[in-house]
Parts: structure tokens; sequence; C-alpha cells
């Protein structure tokens, strides 16, 4: 099932209820959830965490270059920004390769879900930082980054919870 038609599937069914209508019967025996595995130890899953620990650093860096600049005035000329394009480029595509290894293995956790957002996002945060002129506006924009690559990290090493 993709993602979309899962997000819709759960708008439907919280649609449908209905404060007062009675709770149905109790099934007889509870059954356990199902808690995926985590991934965090696997290779692929960790060469994202890693790339996306380094990349956080680094645009946390470019951060602490503009707090000392006028927030008023151009935006500054990021140190090696064209390196560090690509390497968000090559970690959208590794974020993408994470999505459909875990849909090909039929994954029913968000995990999967998330991965293809965050290497859809990534670009257009990119997009954001180049496109930014002033320093304020190239700050913020660094900093969405910051959060979109610190979801990058959590989303893969938090314990693995069951499906919703």
């Amino acid at each position: 099932m993709s993602c979309d038609a899962v997000a819709f599937s759960a708008m439907l069914w919280m649609a449908s209820f209905n404060p007062g209508q009675a709770a149905g019967p109790a099934p007889a025996v509870a059954q356990q959830p199902v808690i995926p595995q985590s991934v965090a130890g696997e290779p692929l899953f960790m060469d994202i965490v890693k790339r996306a620990k380094q990349l956080k650093a680094q645009t946390e860096a470019y951060r602490q270059a503009l707090a000392k600049a006028d927030p008023t005035a151009a935006a500054l000329k990021l140190k090696s920004f064209d390196g560090f394009s690509a390497q968000i480029a090559d970690l959208s595509a590794l974020d993408m390769k994470g999505h459909v290894t875990l849909k090909e293995r039929g994954a029913v956790d968000d995990l999967k879900c998330i991965l293809r957002g965050i290497s859809q996002d990534l670009p257009e945060k990119l997009t954001a930082v180049g496109a930014a002129t002033t320093i304020k506006a190239q700050d913020l924009a660094l900093r969405d980054m910051v959060y979109l690559l610190n979801d990058n990290v959590e989303v893969i090493t938090a314990p693995p919870q069951p499906a919703a």
C-alpha cells in the first residue's frame, strides 16, 4: 500500500469515528502488536545516519559563520557549497534507496514513508538555502536544513514502534 493510500485510509477512519458510539466487543484474546525490526544496524541505514550527521554539523557551522553578520546584509557565499550540495543530493538518493528497500520488504511502519519524504525535502531545503538573498533568510533556510538532517538521523535510530 502506498504512503498516500495509508494516509488517506487513516483520514477516512478518523472521519468515521463518532465519540458517542459504543465501543465494539473486545476480542477474546488480545493480540501482541507486531514491532518491526530496527534497521539502524544495517549498512545502508548506518551510511545514511553517518552522512546526515556530518551534513548537519556542516550546516550548523554555516549558521555559526552567519551569526556574526548583519541579518539584513546580503546572503554570504558559503564555503564549499557546491560540494555540500552534491553531498545533499547523494543523501537524498540514499534516503530514496532506503524507502525502496523497505517497500520491497513489505514494511508496514512509517519509516519507509518518512524516508521518501526526507528524500524529496532535502533538495527543496537546499534550493531555499541557495535562493536566500539576506543573511536572515539564509540562516532560516539553514536552520530548516538542520532540522531535516536531524530528523533523518532520529527516524532511523529511534526504537521501532508497532504499526499504527
